[in-house]
């Protein structure tokens, strides 16, 4: 098995894959937070609710990922502490995750991120707690609305 480091998410690191969505601070307001996209005219946008659970054990497996190839994919927290978030970059324009860009980030709950449409990410993962997050993506019920991926080699990510 392979190891993977984990790192605060920080918006540079995070930005090839998409965007961080933090406090606007003083500015009181941020227009355009994210780069929202929908690669399907006809596919509908998605605001759901979604409660996610701590890993059943330590280190995480990473033996899965999970992409949407035409819609960008938000998460928001409602009520968390912390998650994870591991990610890659496809292959090519289409490919499966390319393991030379794999990344995993630490979120604090008070923090959201929107993956860019493609992005390979890891299953959402809180950390210490049942956690509900809002979600925000574009879906049509179709095929195209997710593909998985399996690794050929295991992952395994050690969080303290």
């Amino acid at each position: 098995m392979l190891e993977l480091a984990v790192a605060p998410i920080e918006e540079s690191a995070f930005a090839p894959y998409g965007q961080v969505l933090s406090d606007p601070g003083a500015e009181s307001r941020r227009d355009h937070a994210a780069q929202l996209s929908n690669g399907r005219p006809g596919a509908g946008i998605n605001l759901g609710v979604t409660r996610a659970q701590p890993p059943a054990q330590l280190p995480i497996e990473v033996i899965k990922m999970e992409r949407h190839p035409l819609s960008s994919q938000a998460f928001l927290p409602l009520d968390c502490d912390r998650y994870l978030v591991i990610v890659a970059k496809p292959q090519g324009a289409d490919g499966p995750p390319d393991l030379a860009t794999l990344r995993a980030f630490i979120v604090p709950g008070h923090v959201g991120i929107n993956y860019d449409a493609g992005t390979w990410h890891f299953p959402l993962t809180c950390l210490d707690r049942p956690s509900t997050f809002a979600l925000l993506m574009y879906m049509d019920g179709g095929p195209q609305d997710e593909d998985w991926h399996t690794l050929d080699e295991p992952y395994l990510l050690e969080i303290s």
